[in-house]
């Protein structure tokens, strides 16, 4: 069982363009795809489609049509009653796979909101292999709220995962040395914004993105998925790292393939499978979910684990 926190779901719309986008121009589009959307149920998503049960939390009004379309999915939908609609995120992808978000900052949540977040996930937690917190925050929410719950999770026994960025990244990262998640999933850029390294060097080099994610694992993370884009992904914990290569994929849209990538990870690891074929499985996920429209997930079938090159790195100093 995967238990997700969406704390700022989205109805996710993406426009795909027969041309390249062009600022003032009247632009006709090739098709236009509407999906409940947000980190965390892209993920309970991905795990019931693979037959993995999954409860997606998350903060809705009861009777929203996002829920129904969750609900309709098979998803277990838990939504905790919140006022105001939804937000909308608009993705424009080009045909090159180029992408362009316009993201809405979302409804104020409240704090008996939040508390009712925190609690659907305590009394969930029993019964789940994978606590997942996933995204962004919507406003009301305080910057440090997932370190928080992070601290106030742990002492359920299940195994929490961290996908977030910007101010909540780095308030998480400042708390590591009181509850440190046992999975944390950063990028290229979001690894250099609390390591002070170069964001384009992180995401091209393997073994600068293995090094920086270490030192999350010296902090007392339990294993650190960085993604780099093209250039695959990089799996850390305690006995080592691991650099996966893509196989040869025709992207379609980037939009959910870091999700579908985290859901690999958590596949492999539910399956007791060894470091580096969790990290083929999520980098497969990955590039499936990078050759479908918009936020698609990609089906069991569809993903070829089997395609990716996996090997291990040497990054002590001078390795």
């Amino acid at each position: 069982m995967i238990v997700t926190l969406t704390a700022n779901p989205s109805h996710d719309r993406t426009v795909a363009l027969a041309g390249p986008l062009e600022r003032g121009a009247v632009i006709r589009a090739d098709s236009v795809i509407s999906q409940a959307g947000g980190k965390g149920v892209n993920i309970s998503r991905a795990s019931v489609i693979a037959g993995i049960p999954s409860i997606a939390v998350l903060p809705a009004p009861p009777d929203d049509p996002f829920v129904h379309e969750l609900l309709a999915a098979g998803i277990d939908c838990r939504p905790v009653p919140t006022d105001g609609a939804l937000r909308v995120n608009i993705t424009v992808s080009e045909p090159d796979g180029t992408t362009t978000k316009l993201n809405s900052p979302g409804p104020t949540v409240t704090p008996d909101v939040l508390a009712a977040l925190a609690d659907s996930l305590h009394r969930r937690a029993t019964g789940a292999a994978w606590l997942v917190l996933a995204g962004s925050l919507p406003p009301g929410a305080p910057v440090g709220w997932y370190a928080e719950l992070v601290a106030a999770l742990r002492d359920t026994g299940t195994r929490i995962a961290v996908d977030t960025s910007d101010g909540p990244l780095r308030a998480l990262v400042d708390g590591l040395d009181r509850a440190a998640p046992h999975l944390m999933k950063p990028n290229g850029e979001e690894l250099a914004s609390f390591t002070g390294g170069d964001p384009v060097l992180l995401e091209s080099d393997p073994v600068a993105a293995a090094r920086a994610a270490t030192t999350l694992v010296e902090r007392g993370v339990e294993t650190v998925l960085a993604t780099l884009g093209p250039h695959g992904a990089v799996l850390v914990n305690a006995d080592g790292a691991w650099h996966a290569t893509p196989p040869p994929t025709t992207v379609v849209s980037t939009v959910g393939a870091g999700d579908s990538s985290l859901f690999g990870y958590l596949l492999g690891d539910l399956r007791e499978q060894g470091p580096d074929h969790r990290l083929a499985l999520a980098v497969a996920y990955g590039s499936a979910a990078a050759g479908l429209p918009g936020t698609t997930i990609p089906q069991p079938h569809q993903v070829r684990p089997e395609l990716v090159s996996v090997c291990r790195l040497d990054i002590t100093p001078g390795g």
